[in-house]
């Protein structure tokens, strides 16, 4: 939802953000490769029990996922490909912070599980609706908005590697709040289709 919504808010600091990279010749993809290993990193820093150092990759992780995009819109250059690589790797670098959680947390395994699965569901419907419809927004696809979007996840997944003491409460609403969007998505799918 707040990527959707707060776009419009945060699309200046993702313009400037992206100036270094073209300045450099720094291409779309390549942002989207740096932001993977960054992002894979967290995976590793919360293993390593280094949380503040792994929210903060997090998030420049997810500020690089942005403007991966911007580069590429501004380069004239959106491909089918750059568009697979995000949205694979955005997966990747979700699953290195629930490995790691689940790492360090044995506790919380069940409910990190879940909370994958719940993210699994909701992909599908998402890249589903995606290759179905012929509409287009400001992504190469067809993006639906739903309650939990990239930063409602990085939110969540700050408070998990943060408030440890209530992993698996946090991810049990993180999971959630992900089926209630997947569901949602279903619903707009449902109207789309038939």
């Amino acid at each position: 939802m707040l990527d959707t919504y707060g776009r419009k808010y945060v699309t200046p600091l993702i313009d400037t953000a992206a100036k270094p990279f073209i300045k450099l010749n720094i291409k779309a993809n390549q942002v989207t490769v740096l932001a993977l290993l960054i992002g894979i990193s967290t995976g590793f820093f919360i293993f390593l029990q280094r949380p503040i150092t792994a929210c903060i990759l997090l998030w420049i992780s997810g500020l690089l996922d942005a403007v991966d995009g911007t580069v590429a819109r501004k380069e004239k250059n959106m491909t089918a490909w750059g568009t697979l690589m995000d949205i694979t790797f955005d997966r990747i670098v979700e699953m290195s912070v629930v490995i790691g959680l689940a790492i360090q947390f044995p506790q919380a395994r069940m409910a990190l599980l879940i909370l994958t699965i719940a993210i699994l569901f909701s992909m599908t419907i998402f890249l589903t609706v995606g290759a179905l419809t012929q509409q287009k927004g400001i992504k190469s696809f067809y993006y639906q908005a739903g309650l939990t979007e990239r930063t409602e996840g990085f939110i969540l997944f700050t408070l998990m590697i943060l408030v440890t003491n209530c992993l698996v409460g946090i991810t049990y609403i993180y999971a959630v709040l992900v089926f209630i969007t997947a569901l949602q998505r279903m619903f707009e799918a449902r109207r789309l289709f038939c």
